[in-house]
């Protein structure tokens, strides 16, 4: 994973003041932002590696609830610090150690039962970015109470079981993204189609690199935004198909 792809995309962003508030459900912190009408239908963001608090993540938990589900974007890093910017990167791979994203189970059943019982979801999706996007492909794989995924530049490289999706799952990736080859996206491609039972989609946007999607409209370069756009407009398409 290239440093560039890692720090660049995130740096100097404007100040975004938040639509939801912030909640503690059992042992994790939580930013919950709800539609203006009551609702039956979640929708749970899994953060990047800036965690929970990145104003780019709180944007998205606020578009998202104001299509009209109740946005939820729990502390996945448990109270631990986040990767910042500034961190170096020789430090990265231990940080990661730190921080699976194939260990989420756990809290994902936390943030499921919260949505069920105190919320009243009865149908829940999932969104991921970059760290949240593996996240993402990882519980596919393994929880069945998540109706349907959108992993955004994530995914599962080193297990065998990764292509056996349980619920509808979409892949959205940039083309010059440094951290996922169109090969390794073109395997995947491959390997769905053998292996997998449900509905899936992958889809590549020009030009774009690695957390293009995420970001702010005042962030947005004008040749990206129209990528940018198209894949917002994707992922809310996915999940209004399904949740």
């Amino acid at each position: 994973m290239a440093l560039e792809s890692i720090t660049n995309p995130y740096c100097k962003r404007s100040h975004y003041g938040c639509l939801g508030h912030e909640v503690q459900i059992e042992y994790l912190k939580a930013y919950v932002c709800r539609p203006s009408f009551s609702t039956d239908k979640a929708v749970i963001v899994v953060h990047d590696v800036f965690g929970w608090r990145f104003p780019d993540i709180r944007y998205i938990v606020d578009l998202i609830a104001g299509h009209g589900y109740i946005t939820i974007c729990p502390d996945f890093f448990k109270g631990t610090e986040p990767w910042k910017s500034t961190d170096h990167w020789p430090d990265f791979p231990d940080w990661m150690k730190n921080h699976d994203p194939m260990k989420v189970d756990k809290e994902a059943d936390v943030v499921l039962k919260y949505l069920k019982e105190q919320c009243g979801a009865k149908k829940i999706g999932i969104v991921g970015f970059s760290w949240g996007g593996m996240a993402v492909h990882h519980l596919m794989l393994k929880n069945p109470h998540l109706t349907a995924g959108v992993s955004l530049y994530g995914i599962v490289r080193d297990s065998e079981e990764r292509y056996r999706l349980l619920n509808p799952t979409f892949f959205i990736f940039g083309e010059k993204d440094h951290t996922i080859s169109l090969d390794q996206i073109f395997l995947l491609e491959d390997k769905l189609k053998q292996y997998c039972k449900v509905p899936y989609k992958i889809k590549v946007y020009p030009g774009q690199v690695h957390g293009f999607a995420q970001l702010k409209p005042e962030d947005m370069k004008p040749d990206d935004k129209p990528y940018i756009e198209e894949a917002r407009r994707d992922m809310i398409d996915w999940i209004k198909m399904f949740v």
